[in-house]
């Protein structure tokens, strides 16, 4: 199950630092997670500001967040240097058991480097 996470992990960690465009990158992200990995179906990165409500920076489907549908759903912290969360990556899918532990580890991979590129702007 793994394997397309890592194969989309990659495809995003070389687009992180080519440094393309925050957006670029953002979007890519969440195309990478639902185009390669079949049981991702809905990807979305938030920006958080402590005390205010999460803003949807980026979505795989900005017309639905699949909060009635969805099964399973991960959600990773994107932290600044001093380990503030700035920002939220998750994923959501329609399975009921579909995220390994490889999946986990790349996936948090995912938001570190997003928090190093793409946030630290």
């Amino acid at each position: 199950m793994s394997i397309a996470t890592d194969v989309a992990s990659l495809q995003i960690m070389a687009d992180i630092y080519q440094k393309k465009s925050s957006n670029q990158i953002l979007q890519k992200t969440v195309d990478c997670l639902t185009e390669q990995v079949t049981y991702i179906d809905w990807a979305g990165i938030y920006h958080a500001e402590p005390d205010e409500e999460p803003n949807l920076l980026a979505a795989s489907n900005e017309e639905t967040d699949m909060s009635w549908e969805t099964n399973a759903e991960l959600k990773f912290p994107i932290e600044d240097a001093a380990g503030s969360t700035i920002g939220v990556l998750v994923v959501k899918s329609r399975e009921a058991i579909c995220f390994d532990v490889t999946d986990v580890s790349t996936l948090e991979e995912i938001a570190a480097g997003l928090a190093e590129i793409v946030f630290a702007n």
